[in-house]
């Protein structure tokens, strides 16, 4: 069974929660979370969205942000930070546990 579409409306604040598959660690060092911060960057300006505050835990991470786009840049965010972790470990699959856990402000 899917799950409901989102609401999303411009202005609106989301609390993003991104959790590593199995509660693994989704970087092996600093090399990955450099990379992890430059995708971040990188969806933010393909996306026009606003970072208020993230935090870097060792198997997820939070973000809060006021844009519609949300699950646009999410997809983006998400697909380009696997493939680069999946290439440099030599592995495949998710590296995330299920969906995002959005919050809605």
């Amino acid at each position: 069974m899917s799950r409901p579409l989102r609401i999303q409306y411009p202005g609106a604040w989301y609390h993003v929660t991104c959790r590593g598959n199995e509660r693994a660690p989704i970087y092996q060092d600093d090399r990955d979370k450099k990379r992890f911060l430059t995708t971040l960057e990188e969806s933010v300006e393909a996306f026009h969205v606003e970072v208020h505050c993230y935090t870097l835990m060792s198997n997820h991470f939070l973000l809060k942000t006021p844009e519609a786009n949300l699950s646009r840049f999410m997809q983006r965010f998400n697909t380009a930070y696997t493939t680069y972790y999946n290439l440099r470990h030599d592995r495949s699959g998710h590296i995330y546990y299920h969906t995002n856990n959005i919050l809605d402000f």
